[in-house]
């Protein structure tokens, strides 16, 4: 059986996890460097970043579950599928682009 890509499926979904794990690793590389900087006056700039990466990380969570339950790549609020470029730009990105301006 093949996906809505034309690829088969397993493939697929093992090329989308290596994706969100390859973005996990990242924003984890970079929590730690932010972690391991010495305090400083731009202590709360700091907080802001990381709080951010958390948030990135929680929703590459999200996107391994969707995955796993087959509505990734579909819009949380229309439905639609997303784009295959945006997600390659973002891999765990919820909303296609139209909606996403309406949930900022």
């Amino acid at each position: 059986m093949s996906d809505r890509l034309g690829l088969p499926g397993s493939h697929r979904r093992n090329e989308v996890l290596q994706r969100l794990q390859h973005e996990r690793n990242g924003r984890l590389t970079q929590l730690q460097a932010m972690e391991a900087v010495e305090p400083n006056d731009n202590k709360e700039l700091m907080a802001a970043q990381a709080a951010a990466v958390r948030v990135v990380l929680s929703e590459i969570e999200a996107a391994e579950e969707r995955v796993e339950d087959g509505t990734y790549g579909d819009c949380q609020a229309c439905d639609v599928r997303i784009p295959l470029d945006r997600l390659e730009i973002l891999p765990y990105v919820r909303y296609c682009v139209r909606c996403q301006q309406r949930h900022l």
